[in-house]
């Protein structure tokens, strides 16, 4: 690691071929990231497809136009040298680290992408004293700035609002189908399958120590169970229900949140106080559940209230019963 950062050149010892020969990588490199993100979006946003098709025909001009200069300039043979070469050098994140996420997600990544390679060329332009040097970066600077209005007309030309209404529900979908069912099926198995093991220890023991262990291995226990179940039973390729690894995180991460809700003021050492709080909280999440149902699951709210709140009194009562008798 150490020889490969001592091993980096300077930006101002490159010479204008150099620096030519790293604009011209660069273009191609960015030409192929938006290609990626094309193919990317292809099946579920057409739209933005086209988008980024532009968009990567237009690096293809720019480093047709770059090499053409070069081939006046210095000849035929292009130096290889490439970003990661150069101490300093903006850096692009590897595509399989975007591919899987929201389109705004990679629509902004496409945007940070052309105002670092513009902030970049500005600020190199600024700190050398040559002005062939000084004139081919300012270019280069206007050249990533006109990509970013030509990425605006292209979003003009292909994204319309049709386009743009059915994107946003596409992306909306695959939202609730990767974060918020799994997400919404663990808080409810976390917040309801809990009751009846943290409230019966509670009642039988009186105990709020030995309550909050029993609920905390409870609710950690279920978050592992249902993170994995989530994770193993579909690998979203049939179902489009996206990353299982996504939704096993959703689903554990929030199966544990909703147990350890009302486990957690059982390390308040008085028992009513501790019980009082944690039937709060179990009411606090049940209309959680309710909210979260009628807010992306379009469930009308009374509708899913009463499921909610009935399923959970149920298997309160059944614990409050197990643990008193």
């Amino acid at each position: 690691m150490l020889s490969a950062l001592t091993n980096r050149r300077r930006f101002s010892d490159l010479d204008e071929q150099e620096v030519l020969a790293l604009a011209i990588s660069s273009e191609e490199d960015d030409a192929r990231i938006y290609r990626s993100y094309a193919e990317r979006l292809r099946g579920e946003f057409p739209a933005s497809a086209a988008v980024f098709d532009g968009m990567a025909e237009e690096e293809d001009g720019h480093r047709q136009r770059l090499i053409a200069l070069h081939q006046e300039r210095f000849g035929q043979v292009i130096p290889l040298i490439r970003r990661e070469h150069v101490a300093g050098f903006y850096a692009r994140k590897p595509v399989w680290l975007v591919e899987n996420l929201p389109l705004e997600t990679i629509r902004a990544e496409a945007e940070a992408m052309e105002h670092q390679a513009e902030a970049f060329y500005l600020r190199a332009a600024q700190a050398t004293t040559d002005a062939a040097t000084r004139r081919l970066l300012g270019d280069l600077a206007a050249a990533e700035a006109g990509h970013k209005r030509r990425a605006d007309d292209l979003v003009g030309t292909h994204v319309d609002a049709d386009a743009a209404a059915e994107e946003e529900r596409a992306a909306k979908r695959q939202f609730i189908l990767t974060w918020v069912q799994p997400g919404l099926a663990g808080l409810m198995d976390g917040s309801v399958s809990t009751l009846a093991p943290i409230f019966a220890t509670a009642f039988a023991t009186q105990d709020t120590w030995t309550t909050f262990l029993v609920g905390s291995a409870a609710s950690v226990g279920a978050g592992i169970s249902m993170g994995f179940t989530e994770a193993a039973h579909d690998d979203g390729v049939l179902s489009g229900r996206g990353s299982p690894w996504k939704r096993g995180l959703a689903s554990g991460v929030m199966t544990t949140v909703g147990g350890m809700g009302h486990a957690l003021p059982y390390l308040i050492p008085e028992f009513w106080t501790a019980t009082t709080l944690a039937m709060i909280i179990v009411f606090v999440e049940l209309w959680a559940i309710a909210w979260i149902q009628n807010k992306y699951m379009e469930t009308p709210f009374v509708r899913a209230a009463l499921q909610v709140v009935l399923g959970g009194a149920l298997v309160f009562a059944a614990g409050a019963l197990i643990g008193g008798g």
